[in-house]
């Protein structure tokens, strides 16, 4: 005879395998969203929680990278709009001084990477969202279906955020 949560056992192994092979994309969605090494830990907490809750839902036909982004970025978009505690963004070091992010001192390169991500917190969450896939190498096609936007209209918001980017890096050096 079977136990009756034989299935559950079943779907619960196949979304640990899953998470476990694409942990990466919720581990690049808080790091995009926090730069606090406790709020992302509870980002990545709620990430997980709300991709097991969406698993009854995913369909095996469409690409799970895709699915997962979207579900990732909608809860980190909707952590940092509801965070009511929310202060402005810590751009690279955190509140004790150490470095959020990882980057080794390499000189004058190294300043250049620290101003484009304090640029990038600067974005609008969405902003953000769509800059994270790019950076990751996802299609115009993969990265509409993850925002639920048109291809022609990533291209757009595309171009103009990298316009907006280079603006402000420029600001920022001549500043």
């Amino acid at each position: 005879m079977i136990a009756a949560d034989a299935p559950m056992d079943v779907t619960r192994t196949r979304f640990a395998a899953l998470l476990d092979a694409h942990r990466g994309i919720v581990f690049k969605v808080a790091n995009t969203y926090c730069r606090h090494p406790d709020d992302r830990q509870d980002l990545v907490q709620e990430i997980a929680t709300q991709l097991w809750r969406a698993f009854p839902g995913y369909d095996p036909a469409r690409s799970f990278t895709t699915w997962m982004y979207r579900i990732a970025l909608n809860v980190a978009i909707s952590h940092v709009r509801s965070d009511a505690r929310q202060a402005p963004l810590v751009p690279i070091d955190d509140h004790d001084g150490h470095p959020a992010l990882a980057v080794e001192d390499t000189g004058p390169e190294d300043e250049r990477v620290r101003a484009l991500y304090a640029v990038i917190d600067r974005q609008p969450p969405l902003d953000r969202a769509l800059l994270l896939l790019w950076l990751d190498e996802r299609s115009q096609r993969e990265i509409a279906d993850v925002l639920g936007i048109t291809e022609s209209n990533v291209s757009t918001k595309l171009n103009r955020l990298k316009q907006r980017i280079r603006e402000q890096l420029a600001d920022d050096d001549a500043s």
